[in-house]
């Protein structure tokens, strides 16, 4: 086999449309594109997704992350990295930890991420726990606590 031999597969390559030469050549005048209209006009017709100015539905369908969330609930949020140079057995709530000065600001409930390690036993009050931070707290000999 050489290389003069390779040709492509029959029917599959296609004369160029030589729109707008005449009527003889079959596309001539309005090059197969009617009469009057928006999509008869030279460049491009419309965008994908437009709907005729009508409100499109990429974007009255919130999607992903581009809506804000109607009833979002905001934590004030602490590791139990930071609770790990607390007392023995003390008990933590927001208000000690703002105290105590491992929180400057109260952005609502008190929230336990698990980043980190805790060794001494605490008895900490919160509104919620992730599941890891839960497990170190417990593994110490603390206690967690959910409140309101």
């Amino acid at each position: 086999m050489r290389l003069t031999d390779v040709q492509p597969k029959a029917g599959s390559k296609h004369r160029r449309r030589r729109v707008g030469r005449g009527i003889a050549a079959g596309q001539g005048a309005s090059c197969g594109f009617g009469m009057r209209g928006q999509k008869s006009r030279s460049g491009r017709s419309t965008r994908p997704g437009f709907e005729g100015g009508q409100m499109p539905l990429y974007r009255r369908v919130p999607k992903l992350k581009h809506f804000p969330l109607v009833n979002q609930k905001t934590f004030t949020i602490v590791n139990v990295s930071a609770l790990a140079d607390l007392e023995a057995q003390s008990e933590v709530t927001l208000a000690s930890l703002m105290a105590v000065g491992i929180i400057t600001t109260n952005d609502g409930p008190l929230k336990v991420l698990g980043d980190g390690e805790v060794l001494t036993p605490l008895s900490v009050k919160a509104a919620a726990f992730t599941r890891s931070a839960r497990e170190k707290i417990e593994a110490a000999g603390g206690s967690c606590e959910v409140v309101g």
